[in-house]
């Protein structure tokens, strides 16, 4: 399985990938919130994997800078669980007493918060009209 961690941001987001053993495939790199950016990325899971039904995507909730990411990944197919920053906060915490607080760590704890597979459920679509009512 690979597990790919994604903090958002309003103009870059931080990726991580790594495998079902831990192992980082890709340590933390920048995209832009752009459609080169996503493609980038996009690359990037497809040179370790050609099976996108053995990929799950974990990324940050924060609001409209992940709609655009979202998006892509949901029209490639990829299984993509959408996280509330303050369960990637405490679950962060969990893990060490040190406070560092990165967006370099913080893409790696998405990847290990959806390796561990704490009840995350995967995005489903909702219709224009829906996403209009949030």
């Amino acid at each position: 399985m690979i597990y790919v961690g994604i903090d958002v941001a309003k103009d870059k987001h931080d990726c991580l990938i790594s495998n079902s053993d831990g192992e980082v495939l890709f340590n933390a790199f920048s995209i832009p919130n752009n459609r080169e950016g996503f493609n980038a990325l996009y690359q990037k899971i497809r040179s370790v994997t050609n099976d996108l039904s053995k990929v799950k995507v974990g990324l940050e909730a924060t609001g409209h800078y992940s709609y655009n990411l979202l998006g892509f990944l949901f029209s490639k197919g990829l299984p993509t669980c959408v996280i509330n920053p303050l369960h990637t906060s405490l679950y962060r915490k969990s893990l060490s007493l040190r406070k560092t607080k990165t967006d370099k760590v913080d893409a790696h704890t998405i990847a290990s918060m959806i390796m561990s597979d704490v009840n995350l459920k995967s995005y489903s679509d909702t219709s224009y009209h829906n996403e209009e009512l949030l």
